[in-house]
């Protein structure tokens, strides 16, 4: 389907380190997961650092049904709905059910969620039947959830953090992965790990495309790692954008929470007339991924390149309850008191990922993976409101103590890897590449899609794919441009295949869902693409 991706190396030549487990990412799948695997030797590997995870900058907050007038059975029902059909009942069960343990497990050991006179402080966003999100410091939960488990994490003595560690490739032996060959930026140098069991929780693919909420390191790495491996791939063409993204010339797309509409926030175009109820009976607070089509549409309408959200008539201290957002729409001249936020959709969370059961096992012996990088079935076509931190945090203490099992048994050897990439004195800028994808991506397989745009992107994509194998490379803009392009490629393909409209995946040329022919998951692997 795509041509391989490998590199000339030999492992009697390198360094190499036995542990028991290696964590690929450390936001807070990969933190939680490290965590129930602190008896034993195990490395978390951070590509940058805690920073640039998607945890650390995720604001809304961590739904889950503990407060006294919510159920997990309204959790689950909301949870469903939003998914269109397709999430698993099974997953969203134990999501939902565990996700409350979990959380008061969280608690009790220390950690302090918003509070007001009556208890926590529950805010509400799209696709919630009533309010069951808590927050921190008002807009930076996942800040605090990250820092959290950092430091818990940190003061393990046998888990070891490392940061400026890349993955390059996972090593396999037929249906086993025996080790992972990792780059260490520091040292400049690669390095071969072997381990009993190894978890891949390093996010989403949003720097596939042009307006992203991303940090610039989530470039799908460790999906691309293990599709190249023979991992199964689900749900790949549902890939969720976020409503309001704050838009102005020069600056970064920065998230404007959906708490903010949860609180009353209202979106208007740029004529200043309020329209979502025009869309949906929920308003502002229907699903993302109406919302998103109706301010796209709203910016036809209007040819505007963006529409606005007013929080004006908030009667609260905004400067209190979105701290993180007030402060950074002040830097950009803009008073949340008096002034009209400027925003549009921008790629925010993957729904698809590497396929796995309920205990985060894919199907290659001793690979596991949770949080943004698994497809647990939990989504479906399209992911709840704060739904995405509560995943990393229940399926991530799965992940870890199903790896768990793995602790008696027996490292794999590894033996030489010979491959034979073709050598040229191309030039080829990267850099330059990566953009290109970026706007490929952006315009023909973003929000809007239509068949014969998705099946001229393939063709352009799998182009781009064969000259970028030309040269041989060694550092880490060289391999992330190579799993952009085998991530951007399976999506377009999934897209193409799915002729229907659901949840996040909208299809111009088969605008309606069509449950007769398409209730069903789209699976990709090495050379072959399903449905199950």
């Amino acid at each position: 389907m795509i041509p391989e991706f490998l590199i000339s190396f030999d492992t009697e030549k390198l360094t190499s380190e036995d542990i028991d487990f290696l964590v690929v990412g450390g936001g807070i799948a990969g933190l939680t997961a490290a965590m129930k695997l602190k008896k034993f030797r195990t490395a978390v590997l951070y590509k940058n650092g805690l920073s640039e995870t998607c945890t650390f900058n995720a604001q809304g907050g961590i739904a889950s049904a503990i407060s006294g007038k919510d159920s997990v059975e309204k959790h689950r029902e909301d949870t469903l709905k939003t998914g269109c059909g397709i999430a698993d009942p099974e997953s969203v069960d134990v999501l939902v059910r565990e996700g409350v343990d979990r959380i008061r497990e969280l608690i009790s050991s220390g950690l302090v969620f918003d509070r007001n006179k009556a208890g926590y402080h529950f805010t509400r966003e799209g696709g919630h039947a009533c309010r069951r999100i808590l927050h921190i410091e008002g807009d930076s939960t996942g800040m605090g959830i990250a820092k959290f488990l950092y430091k818990k994490a940190s003061s393990q003595k046998n888990i070891k953090i490392v940061h400026s560690y890349f993955l390059i490739d996972l090593i396999s032996r037929g249906n086993k992965i025996a080790g992972a060959l990792v780059y260490d930026e520091n040292k400049k140098k690669f390095l071969v790990i072997r381990a009993k069991a190894f978890i891949i929780a390093t996010g989403g693919a949003g720097n596939i495309f042009q307006e992203t909420t991303n940090p610039a390191a989530i470039t799908g790495d460790g999906i691309a790692a293990a599709y190249r491996c023979g991992a199964e791939l689900a749900d790949l063409e549902f890939f969720q954008f976020h409503p309001t993204t704050f838009y102005q010339a020069g600056a970064p797309r920065f998230l404007i929470s959906e708490s903010v509409r949860g609180e009353g926030g209202i979106l208007r175009n740029s004529r200043g007339e309020r329209f979502m109820s025009g869309y949906h009976p929920s308003g502002e607070l229907a699903p993302r991924d109406i919302v998103t089509r109706a301010i796209i549409d709203q910016m036809k309408q209007t040819g505007s390149n963006c529409v606005y959200l007013d929080m004006k008539g908030m009667k609260f201290d905004l400067k209190k309850r979105f701290p993180t957002i007030y402060n950074f729409c002040r830097d950009y001249g803009i008073n949340l008191k008096k002034d009209l936020v400027p925003v549009r959709p921008a790629a925010h969370y993957f729904m698809g990922g590497i396929k796995t059961d309920l205990w985060g096992k894919t199907r290659l012996e001793n690979l596991y993976a949770c949080g943004e990088a698994a497809c647990t079935g939990v989504h479906g076509a399209n992911r709840l409101a704060s739904n995405s931190l509560l995943e990393g945090l229940v399926f991530g203490e799965r992940t870890g103590r199903k790896a768990l099992e793995m602790s008696g048994c027996r490292l794999t050897a590894i033996k030489k890897k010979y491959v034979f990439p073709q050598k040229t004195e191309i030039l080829i800028d990267r850099e330059d590449l990566k953009r290109s994808v970026r706007s490929l991506m952006w315009r023909n397989a973003g929000i809007e899609r239509e068949g014969a745009v998705l099946q001229n992107t393939t063709d352009k994509l799998l182009d781009w794919t064969k000259y970028a194998f030309l040269k041989e490379f060694s550092d880490r803009t060289g391999f992330e441009t190579l799993n952009m392009l085998i991530v951007s490629t399976l999506i377009v393909k999934a897209a193409y295949m799915r002729k229907e409209s659901r949840g996040t995946h909208f299809r111009k040329d088969y605008p309606e869902q069509d449950d007769r022919n398409w209730k069903k998951h789209i699976i990709v692997a090495r050379k072959k693409i399903f449905t199950a």
